[in-house]
């Protein structure tokens, strides 16, 4: 098994989306995807920060607890739970300077809509969607104790205010697609439905969602739905 670990942000809202999330993760990949699960890291007294408002899903914030997750070694990848992943998600690994702290897509756009998902707002900040797909150097990111999380504000996680710019790595946007926001590659490494997916009613008919269905239906995802152990912090 390879030494990259994967974390997938879990919603309450969203458990169909993680389990195919986890799926296409597990189809090309001998990885293990260990959900990021906001409860389990409250019960074990390592989230304690005030519920806030304007989250748009329950691991806004508690994806910045991957390093720490870790033990603040190797390499670990967190993705946002409304992905499908279409390639060996290790090969990530080959396309990175591995003396960064952190890769991502450095996302430039401006989202179509106010709300997305269920009727959440839709936010607007700099360096948006930059935090949905982030590859970990976890040693560079020690900064990210649960202390720093509990107390940062959320501009300062999101914008990645606590590394230097210099070293945040830049990856493909092809590993971070955004559906309807990107057209130009047929088969994206990750598809990223970051206005909402299939698996919300008023979103059956998103960009590439097509993509999502038949991987849902070929899977049988439906008799996974609701049944993801909650895993304690590693």
């Amino acid at each position: 098994m390879t030494d990259l670990k994967v974390f997938i942000g879990w919603d309450s809202r969203e458990v169909e989306a993680y389990e195919v999330a986890k799926a296409s993760v597990e189809k090309y990949s001998s990885v293990e995807v260990v959900p990021i699960i906001k409860q389990d890291l409250i019960d074990q007294g390592v989230y304690n920060r005030p519920e806030d408002p304007l989250a748009s899903s329950e691991f806004t914030i508690s994806r910045f607890f991957v390093p720490y997750l870790s033990g603040y070694r190797g390499f670990s990848l967190f993705m946002d739970c409304d992905i499908l992943c279409n390639v060996n998600i290790e090969k990530i690994l080959d396309e990175i300077d591995k003396t960064n702290s952190v890769s991502v897509v450095q996302h430039d756009y401006v989202p179509k809509t106010t709300v997305k998902m269920d009727g959440k707002a839709q936010t607007v900040y700099p360096r948006k969607n930059w935090s949905s797909v982030m590859l970990f150097n976890n040693y560079m990111c020690s900064i990210l104790t649960p202390d720093i999380i509990n107390h940062a504000t959320p501009a300062y996680l999101h914008r990645f205010e606590w590394t230097f710019d210099s070293m945040i790595g830049s990856l493909n946007h092809t590993w971070n697609y955004l559906a309807g926001y990107y057209e130009d590659i047929e088969e994206p490494n990750i598809i990223h439905y970051t206005d909402g997916g299939p698996w919300f009613e008023d979103y059956r008919d998103c960009p590439l969602g097509d993509k999502w269905i038949k991987f849902y239906e070929e899977n049988d995802i439906s008799s996974l739905s609701g049944t993801t152990k909650k895993l304690k912090a590693v």
